[in-house]
């Protein structure tokens, strides 16, 4: 009856401020964290051309360099996995990109496990495992960062989020929007496996 539609138009309007306020954060996270000293400087995967990176994945990269040229860690990972059909992985694909442009080999770590920022954030949290609490600055686009920084913290990375200097579309901030408020209520863990 009455009551029913009171119950339901009040969940209603609960439901989209709840998504209107997540827009929000997600908008206002666009500009990240400011960097500080870190165990490692972690690359989130995009998109790689036979072993080229995509502008997206060279943003991100030419970004992780610049923090490991100012020193704020000795460590670079570059994550991601192959899309089917592909002969190289994201994370290789950065990881000859950044050796090319003069990070040593030895500075370099690979994690080809992740198809998704949870699955590249839980192998990168393993990799660094036997450090406390392990420190990173994630390197992505902006739109991403609200939702790469509560992934860290999920998988046990003391994380912060150093955005490339692109700017955020529209469409990739609802994207984002609707991630992060399902991941926020279903945990990340979960919206992976359903991905």
């Amino acid at each position: 009856g009455e009551r029913a539609i009171k119950v339901l138009v009040v969940f209603a309007v609960l439901a989209m401020l709840y998504v209107l306020v997540t827009f929000v954060q997600v908008w206002a996270s666009t500009d990240g964290d400011s960097p500080t000293a870190a165990d490692a400087i972690v690359v989130l995967g995009a998109a790689q051309y036979d072993g080229r990176p995509s502008p997206v994945l060279t943003s991100r990269l030419d970004k992780a360099l610049e923090l490991y040229e100012q020193g704020y860690a000795e460590t670079i990972v570059t994550t991601g996995s192959s899309q089917e059909g592909d002969r190289f992985t994201e994370a290789y694909a950065g990881f000859e990109y950044l050796r090319a442009q003069g990070v040593p080999e030895e500075a370099l770590e690979v994690v080809v496990d992740g198809a998704d920022t949870y699955e590249q954030l839980a192998a990168t949290a393993t990799l660094l495992g036997d450090r406390q609490d392990p420190s990173v600055l994630i390197v992505s686009d902006p739109y991403h960062s609200m939702r790469a920084a509560q992934i860290a913290g999920e998988v046990g990375l003391d994380g912060r989020v150093v955005p490339t200097d692109g700017s955020s579309s529209f469409g990739s901030l609802i994207r984002e929007t609707a991630a992060v408020s399902i991941g926020r209520l279903l945990g990340y863990r979960r919206l992976s496996n359903l991905g």
